[in-house]
């Protein structure tokens, strides 16, 4: 739901000296002197390191779910939108492992699973329950979505997972190519994608009834939390029920911190405006209110050009305010179309057609189509879709295009019925991952400050060295 935080993740403390379980880590660069940081118990790790790319190693098939059977899943993160992740799928199926790296926000979820086991520690989940599990949740932070999904992937698990689908645009990318590799069913937790709203705006899209769209809109209210602000010194003690160094994962070492009023500055909810850990406002929302257009118009794995103007942009977080342009020129026979995201406060202009009082111009997130032959507006799951002027409808559903895309038994449904053997998710990582793609290179813009050129196929830019850096990112050992 709008508003809520992903929560973090689970984990054990390793052995300062050794990488993940079964060499998920590769060593491949130098290790930034950490000397100095204090705070939770923090040791420096051996090295910073970069992913690997998919491997040779033996797929590990997927164990057959019958039907009638209930799936077995462990959920990583299991408050915030864990906690509704974890009650979505509960509601039909087994929750056998619960994992978060704060043992008191995890209180209410080992309350209502007693016969779950709870661990700290993804890997030694996963690990020790093994054969027990079929299907992984995951929501955390954005920086370890990925460290979490392909650990449980090259485990033959399936895998639910919280937008956006990753941290970087490489990530996106490799966690696609496992997913064919190990043939497990997938799902981004875009829950609009799953409503019929959304499957209206594509249908209406593509039977043309505003003729060829030329431009979208879409703005958000967000962020809702820091950002365009830099880090802040000294440490904090660190509350004994955290593991500070999983929570960080993956991301540099850094001490925990609370503000004055003793409120976490990164944990549990303020995370999404650092770039170590979040997306920013992009990251929290264009993966629910650019879903439709993306969908409609085809637009994953097309390149573009990009160009982002913001508020004042750190090497920390986010700017306070953003205003991202995408334009996709025709290929393969798809028409030119731009698109422009706006965030921070910044929106479009109002349409002509729509009073200033309308309740969609005043919502705070939204989205409009403009076509050749009209404009649509819809919210920020695609619900109440319009043509606009409004008086349009009354004649324009006596006669409305036929539904010609299959309706969502439920969300989670769909991605359970997957794991079963049904049909793929609608928005499983075949349609999440190009679709998150493109969303991270507006990230990327923000942060070069300059326009370029995006080639989708080749993930990268021609005429950017500064973008192409921005690509993947480097891993540190936990």
């Amino acid at each position: 739901m709008i508003g809520e935080s992903e929560q973090e993740k689970g984990g054990r403390t390793m052995d300062s000296n050794k990488l993940s379980r079964r060499g998920f880590l590769k060593s491949t660069a130098a290790a930034a002197s950490l000397a100095g940081l204090a705070g939770c118990g923090l040791l420096p790790r051996k090295a910073a390191v970069a992913p690997k790319a998919v491997g040779e190693k033996a797929v590990v098939a997927p164990k057959a779910v019958g039907e009638q059977r209930k799936l077995n899943i462990a959920c990583v993160g299991v408050n915030g939108k864990g906690d509704s992740d974890m009650r979505g799928v509960a509601a039909s199926e087994n929750i056998v492992g619960l994992c978060d790296v704060d043992e008191k926000r995890a209180t209410e979820a080992r309350k209502d699973f007693p016969n779950a086991r709870f661990f700290q520690d993804f890997r030694k989940m996963i690990d020790e329950l093994g054969d027990g599990i079929d299907a992984v949740t995951v929501s955390t932070p954005d920086h370890m979505h990925y460290p979490v999904a392909s650990y449980a992937i090259e485990r033959g698990k399936h895998v639910y997972v919280q937008k956006p689908l990753t941290h970087s645009v490489w990530e996106a990318r490799q966690l696609l190519n496992l997913s064919r590799k190990y043939n497990v069913a997938t799902q981004m937790g875009n829950q609009g994608h799953s409503a019929d709203s959304t499957r209206l705006i594509v249908e209406w899209i593509r039977a043309g009834i505003i003729g060829t769209v030329r431009e979208v809109h879409f703005w958000t209210n967000r962020p809702i939390w820091p950002q365009g602000i830099t880090r802040p010194t000294g440490a904090s003690p660190c509350p004994p029920e955290l593991d500070w160094n999983l929570w960080l994962g993956v991301a540099p070492l850094r001490p925990y911190h609370e503000d004055a009023d003793h409120r976490g500055t990164y944990h549990p909810f303020k995370w999404r405006g650092w770039w170590d850990f979040g997306c920013g406002a992009l990251g929290d929302m264009a993966c629910h209110i650019m879903d439709a257009a993306f969908w409609s118009l085809e637009l994953g794995g097309r390149s573009f050009s990009i160009q982002a103007e913001s508020s004042p942009v750190n090497k920390e977080t986010a700017p306070a305010w953003s205003i991202i342009t995408y334009d996709f020129p025709e290929e393969n026979g798809l028409p030119p179309v731009k698109l422009v995201w706006y965030d921070g406060g910044k929106k479009p202009p109002r349409p002509e057609e729509l009073p200033e009082r309308d309740t969609q111009w005043r919502d705070e997130c939204g989205q409009i189509y403009i076509g050749d032959k009209g404009k649509l507006i819809a919210g920020t799951y695609g619900e109440s879709p319009s043509l606009l002027p409004k008086s349009k409808m009354t004649e324009f559903l006596r006669n409305r295009p036929p539904k010609t895309i299959p309706r969502s038994p439920g969300h989670y449904e769909e991605w359970i019925l997957a794991c079963k053997g049904g049909r793929p998710s609608a928005g499983s990582f075949e349609f999440a991952a190009p679709f998150s793609e493109a969303v991270l290179v507006g990230n990327i813009a923000i942060r070069t400050g300059a326009k370029f050129q995006w080639d989708a196929k080749n993930m990268r830019s021609p005429d950017s060295p500064q973008a192409n850096e921005l690509v993947r990112r480097q891993y540190r050992e936990f």
